[in-house]
């Protein structure tokens, strides 16, 4: 029979084996070994949206010139206007390329020493995929209302442009099935430059400064600045920032800070300003999350009027907050010119009616 002091003995080893190996197993697991869950398939497809050049991941679906149009002017023509020329907000989408363009595959206004074919270059001149143009137009339009298009409208939508720059005839159907041959008359396919050292691994770049990264002979300045009396003249914008993606506009309406903020108090900030847009919120802050202020200025023109311009110009109207109300979700066209302002159907009747009233009151 083992002695009481044997059987201590062994039993003390077998516990010092057991957290040996327990500690082992801790140490080769990382930290976050429990923290999140893989992605579902439906969560990754919700994600996974983008198309190729070689068309891997377009949808199936199609949509007419015609239909293309009807999107355009509702959507897509405040803008870019009616034909896609207009530079009044972005730079125009067609321009600028020939039929001669069109046999070569290359834009002759973009050669060196070429001839001037538009005062600016456009987007049919510099795209060379017209699955660039379905997957940024998928993703990112309407400005104000972006990932709301259907397949079709987006083929649409294309088939439209495409038309505009003569690549596709007014009764065409742009489609799953025939974008592959649409892509041959692209005017600018062969544009594309391919520059050997970013894809070999032996490559060497172009770029041969050393950049410093400690203990630096010299400290970097900065050597051009916005004035302070510059910084607010396309008004605030912080509240011009699009309701997608993070917010990354400064308040222009205060000094330039000395100093990077802190990550956490930026995000912070960004958490305050989305929930001031609440019942009660501040006004402004309201306009910012249903991107108004992307087209209106507080006290100036951006693409539309100043706030305070359109409370000045309705000043005493009968049903005023009814009226402002009314233009802020159906939209209107003529009041300020040339350039409409599409619909809103997305702003709730609570906010549309929170807006119009501070407008009224005089948009302070």
């Amino acid at each position: 029979m083992k002695s009481l002091f044997t059987l201590f003995r062994q039993t003390a080893l077998v516990a010092a084996l057991s957290a040996v190996a327990v500690g082992a197993v801790h140490a080769q697991t990382k930290p976050w070994h429990n923290m999140g869950r893989d992605a579902t398939a439906a969560e990754v497809k919700a994600w996974d949206i983008d198309v190729r050049p070689d068309f891997k991941g377009l949808p199936k679906g199609a949509g007419s010139v015609s239909l293309g149009e009807q999107v355009w002017v509702a959507k897509c023509a405040s803008c870019h206007g009616d034909f896609g020329e207009s530079n009044e907000v972005f730079t125009p989408i067609v321009g600028g390329t020939t039929k001669k363009d069109i046999e070569t595959g290359r834009v002759a206004g973009l050669v060196e020493g070429g001839p001037v074919t538009a005062p600016q270059k456009t987007t049919m001149m510099k795209v060379a995929t017209v699955s660039t143009l379905w997957d940024y137009i998928n993703r990112a339009m309407p400005w104000n209302n972006p990932k709301t298009l259907t397949p079709d409208e987006v083929f649409g939508t294309v088939a439209y442009i495409l038309h505009l720059a003569d690549v596709v005839p007014a009764d065409f159907v742009l489609s799953d099935k025939n974008i592959a041959e649409v892509q041959k008359r692209m005017p600018n396919r062969n544009g594309m430059v391919f520059f050997e050292p970013m894809w070999r691994v032996d490559g060497k770049g172009d770029v041969k400064n050393v950049a410093c990264m400690k203990d630096c002979a010299v400290d970097p300045k900065v050597r051009s600045f916005l004035p302070d009396f510059a910084r607010d003249a396309h008004g605030n914008i912080q509240q011009q920032n699009r309701v997608i993606g993070p917010v990354r506009g400064a308040d222009t309406t205060q000094p330039a800070p000395k100093s990077l903020p802190a990550a956490g108090a930026a995000a912070a900030a960004v958490v305050v300003v989305a929930q001031a847009g609440g019942a009660g919120g501040d006004v402004k802050a309201l306009l910012a999350s249903n991107s108004c202020t992307a087209c209106h200025g507080i006290k100036n023109k951006i693409v539309g009027p100043g706030f305070n311009e359109i409370a000045a110009k309705h000043k005493g109207k009968a049903n005023l907050e009814a009226y402002l109300v009314a233009k802020i979700k159906e939209g209107s066209a003529g009041v300020w010119g040339a350039i409409p302002m599409p619909a809103q159907p997305q702003v709730s009747d609570s906010a549309a009616k929170a807006m119009a009233q501070w407008i009224a009151a005089g948009a302070q």
